[in-house]
């Protein structure tokens, strides 16, 4: 009897043990061959729309990619990233011509990603391309980065800030240019513009950017006049008043354009300011009309 119940547990321990090492419905059991393969490696593409704590660099090599959350302290913004013909040899090389297509690109995504023309604000645009390494291994963009500036001026420094620049000129903004101080430098008189809240005392306000056209960069006096013609039709028609001959009699000007490297590069965009060279305001000039932008009599 002993010797029967030991025969019927066996058999069902081994029932039991079968049971249990065969799978559920639609399985095979076989853990290796039902895995798709892993998809070839490529090459590094930046993201767009993260930031860099680091300056900006115009050749990337992937060591010095480190990207981070716009809202830690950072200085650069990634704001787009294009893509270069599969087919090209060999990356453009820093500050040349070559440079232009791709420019022209993230001139218009950045105006787009900050809500006006990132010329309107403190901020600078740049085009950073892979390493001839990176390039080697097939990678083929550029990135769209914008830096905050301490000043439109020259000599301006970048700034570490938090937060993004998305849709940073939509509204008022302590980033956009607007009234402005004159001081005079050098023996030329050269005006360099000091921002000023639009209540204090001031002579010069930013109206805006002219678009100069895709000639050689100005060499002589007179290659500078179209840029002054430009630049008052900016103003004529931030401030409301006729752009006709009188105009210069209403207001001087100021003008900032791109210098030579940016323009190598394709950067058409001229900053325009007015310049009362015999007053102070203390409100802003825009829509003033003729009587708040007057013809100077003498």
């Amino acid at each position: 009897m002993r010797r029967a119940l030991t025969s019927v547990c066996a058999a069902l321990v081994t029932a039991v043990v079968l049971a249990g090492c065969g799978g559920p419905a639609g399985l095979d059991g076989d853990l290796t061959d039902d895995w798709a393969a892993p998809g070839p490696a490529g090459p590094f593409t930046p993201a767009a729309e993260v930031c860099q704590v680091a300056d900006f660099v115009d050749v990337l090599p992937l060591s010095a990619y480190a990207p981070v959350d716009c809202a830690l302290p950072h200085r650069v913004e990634t704001v787009h990233v294009g893509a270069f013909p599969a087919d090209r040899a060999a990356p453009p090389g820093s500050g040349s011509p070559e440079l232009r297509a791709p420019f022209a690109d993230c001139d218009t995504k950045a105006t787009a990603y900050v809500g006006d023309d990132w010329r309107a604000g403190r901020l600078r645009l740049a085009v950073a391309v892979p390493s001839k390494t990176g390039w080697t291994s097939g990678a083929r963009w550029y990135r769209c980065d914008l830096t905050e500036v301490s000043t439109a001026e020259a000599g301006a420094t970048p700034v570490t800030r938090t937060g993004s620049l998305r849709g940073a000129l939509k509204g008022p903004s302590p980033l956009r240019l607007g009234c402005q101080r004159s001081e005079n430098v050098g023996r030329r008189g050269a005006q360099v513009l000091k921002p000023v809240e639009c209540a204090t005392r001031h002579d010069a306000e930013f109206v805006g950017v002219w678009q100069a056209p895709d000639k050689p960069y100005p060499a002589r006096d007179a290659d500078w006049l179209p840029f002054y013609t430009g630049c008052r039709t900016v103003l004529a028609r931030y401030a409301g008043v006729p752009d006709d001959d009188d105009l210069r009699f209403r207001s001087g000007l100021v003008v900032r354009p791109p210098g030579a490297g940016r323009w190598r590069v394709g950067d058409r965009g001229v900053r325009c300011y007015l310049w009362l060279s015999d007053r102070m305001v203390t409100a802003s000039l825009k829509g003033a009309g003729p009587a708040g932008l007057p013809v100077r009599t003498k």
